[in-house]
This record gives structure tokens, C-alpha cells and sequence, in this order.
């Protein structure tokens, strides 16, 4: 999922046309982009956009609820936890036994809607008690697929600087080593400033060089940035093409670390090349094996 674009959840005409849009997913939102006033309305226009069975293809479809300490997330649960919903993004969560207690509630709302395939958690961190226990929050359960950075929510009432560098590097590689220890994936957040597509892009490589595998896009002019910011470059997979096939060649040969491009090759760097040919294959950038 290199990226995933918001939709507001009171805005249904957009639905349809984020859909077939570029983006790797869609993630409608019942959260920040709907005012107090209108959060039953939005619920229901979600609920019933994803009962008429919405086309995604190959697209993921994510709805972000309300957290769970509000008055809205167990009728968002009931609302949108439909066999049309891939994937649940939770907000704040701050423990490990709150990520256990929403994967609980969505599995009684699954039950009350005849959902069989399970629906999948990712998890905001943004907060600091979150981000100091990211770790425990990512292994909490296993519908947990991934962590999303929420910059914003965690800096702003700091007075930190959102666009400070080293602060972001930080909170990015703190998310990325809980992500890996849990073993799912890590996706950077959202970019306020739509005009600056130039920072966009930058924090987007950023991410991909601390290992994210995408990032959140709130217009779609973000969309076209993330998906070339998480594609990997061509001569990226040709020597990752060329790291599988020499690890082939030293296998049959009984060797364990060997040379490729004048480069030490052992298991984490084969791992790494594995995880860039799939990446490949899977946008369509290498022909089928």
C-alpha cells in the first residue's frame, strides 16, 4: 500500500471517484474530517455505500473510525464493519489492551453483520504513550497489519515543529523498529501543506529510506508523489534480480555470504532483495515468474 487517500466520510461523491483513482487505497474517514454535527449522517452514508458492494479490485478499502473513548466507535463499528471493509483504521489507541479490546468489538460487529473474512487493524500512534509503547501496540493482536505515524496529533500539543527534521526521523525509525518487531508494516502519515509538493516528496523518500512501505495522501495531487516515492527504482530491482540469482548459484554451491556488485551478500541484505522483487511483481514492473 504505497498510498492510501482520505475521503471524508459526509462526502459520498467522492467515493466512487477515489476508488478508481490511482491511489493503492481508499480510506474513508468518519473522524477529523467530519464535524461533530454530522457524524451520524456520515456513518450512515459509509454503512450503506459499503452494503451496495463497492468495485475496489485490487484496491484496499480502510474506514477510520472514532477512537474508542468517544461517544461514535461502537456505532461506527456497527455501521461500517461490512463484507465491503478491508481494513479498520483505529485512532489513538494507547495500549495494547485497547488494541485487544477493538479487535473484540470488531469481531462481535463482524458476527452482527455476517462478515467472514476478518478485518484487518491499522494503528495510528499519536500519541507519546503510544509511541512508547508502539512495540506491545503492534503485537496486541493478530488482526494488526500495520502502524501509521500521526504527526500532528503527536507534535502539536507538544510545540514541536511539525517540519522538524530531526524530530520526524525519530518518530519514524521509534514506529518502524516497533512495526518490525511485531512483524507488519509501517506507513508514514498525512502532509498538511497540499501546495508543497516538493516537501511531500521529500518526507515521503525519507520514510521509504527508514523502510515504510507508504504514506497517507489527503488530496489526490499526493497520490502520483507517494506511488513513485515507494516504487522501487529500476536499478534498485535489477540488483535485487541479481542478489536472488547469485544467492541461487551460492546455494548449490554450499555458500553462505557471497559477492554481488562488489557487495558483501548474506541473509539480511538477500531478505531485503526478496522484499523488492515481490514489490516488483506485484505493481507490475517484472513479468510474471
Amino acid at each position: 500500500m504505497r498510498s492510501k487517500l482520505f475521503v471524508p466520510g459526509s462526502r459520498p461523491e467522492l467515493f466512487a471517484k477515489a476508488l478508481a483513482g490511482a491511489a493503492d487505497a481508499i480510506s474513508i474517514d468518519l473522524e477529523d474530517a467530519v464535524v461533530e454535527e454530522r457524524k451520524g449522517e456520515a456513518r450512515g452514508l459509509v454503512r450503506d455505500w459499503l452494503r451496495s458492494g463497492p468495485q475496489a479490485g485490487s484496491k484496499l478499502v480502510i474506514v477510520r473510525v472514532n477512537a474508542m473513548d468517544t461517544p461514535h466507535f461502537e456505532a461506527d463499528l456497527a455501521a461500517v464493519v461490512q463484507p465491503g471493509l478491508d481494513v479498520l483504521n483505529l485512532p489513538k489507541p494507547q495500549s495494547a489492551d485497547e488494541v485487544r479490546a477493538a479487535s473484540e468489538a470488531i469481531a462481535r460487529a463482524e458476527r452482527a453483520s455476517g462478515v467472514t473474512q476478518p478485518v484487518r487493524l491499522l494503528l495510528n500512534i499519536e500519541t507519546p504513550r503510544a509511541l512508547r509503547d508502539a512495540a506491545a501496540i503492534a503485537g496486541a493482536d493478530p488482526r494488526v497489519m500495520g502502524l501509521q505515524v500521526g504527526l500532528g496529533d503527536l507534535f502539536e500539543p507538544l510545540g514541536i515543529a511539525r517540519r522538524e527534521n530531526a524530530a520526524v526521523q525519530q518518530v519514524l525509525f521509534a514506529v518502524r523498529m516497533a512495526a518490525g518487531e511485531a512483524g507488519v508494516d509501517a506507513y508514514d502519515g498525512a502532509f498538511a501543506d497540499v501546495r508543497d509538493s516538493e516537501g511531500y516528496l521529500a518526507e515521503a523518500q525519507l520514510a521509504r529510506r527508514l523502510g515504510f512501505a507508504g504514506k497517507t495522501c489527503i488530496h489526490p495531487s499526493q497520490v502520483a508523489l507517494a506511488n513513485e516515492a515507494f516504487r522501487p527504482g529500476d536499478e534498485e530491482i535489477a540488483h535485487a534480480l541479481r542478489v536472488v540469482q547469485a544467492a541461487q548459484a551460492a546455494g548449490a554451491q554450499g555458500v553462505g555470504a557471497f559477492l554481488v556488485d562488489g557487495r558483501m551478500i548474506d541473509r539480511p541484505f538477500l531478505l531485503r532483495a526478496r522484499g523488492i522483487v515481490a514489490t516488483a511483481h506485484r505493481l507490475g514492473l517484472l513479468p510474471e515468474a
